[in-house]
């Protein structure tokens, strides 16, 4: 088939590929905003990875895993030799990469350790667009609420309950 025909052209614009990409842009807004409201907490606190890196961690996951799901209307719908995608797959590339990258903010002075809790959150803002991007709105909402809760009253709780200070200093 010719790429450049005007039947080639409009099936990009085709009732069916225009509303795909509607449902995939909302998904990618949706866990954008969903990313942004548990960066707030971490770039509120002043810390390295803040609502822009969640925010954009989040609405890729979103937007990678979106487009796993739709795989006839790729290309236009040309895509002959794309029968199925695995979204797993897709799921186990972005927890791989996010991972390094919540190994970036990890820092380690002295007997000091920082940053486990931005590492982890960048992480669970990625599952937040995971789930955003297969169409679990709820649990992806019910994920950010209770990323964002945890990292502003977990610390005070945990400030609050008894504990012993651990120091181990070997030769």
């Amino acid at each position: 088939m010719n790429a450049l025909t005007l039947e080639s052209f409009s099936a990009y614009w085709s009732a069916p590929e225009v509303a795909t990409n509607i449902i995939v842009f909302l998904n990618i807004l949706g866990a954008m905003l969903l990313g942004i409201i548990v960066g707030y907490e971490r770039s509120y606190h002043g810390r390295a990875a803040g609502m822009r890196t969640y925010g954009l961690v989040c609405m890729a996951s979103a937007a990678l895993t979106a487009i796993v799901g739709y795989p006839t209307f790729w290309y236009g719908g040309h895509a002959e030799q794309v029968t199925s995608a695995d979204p797993t797959r897709v799921i186990q590339g972005i927890v791989t990469g996010v991972g390094f990258l919540g190994a970036g903010v990890i820092m380690k002075e002295g007997f000091s350790i920082s940053g486990l809790t931005t590492a982890a959150s960048i992480w669970a803002s990625s599952a937040i667009g995971i789930l955003v991007g297969i169409g679990f709105y709820a649990a992806a909402i019910l994920l950010a609420l209770l990323s964002a809760l945890s990292m502003t009253w977990i610390l005070r709780f945990e400030v609050w309950l008894p504990s012993h200070l651990l120091t181990r200093v070997e030769n």
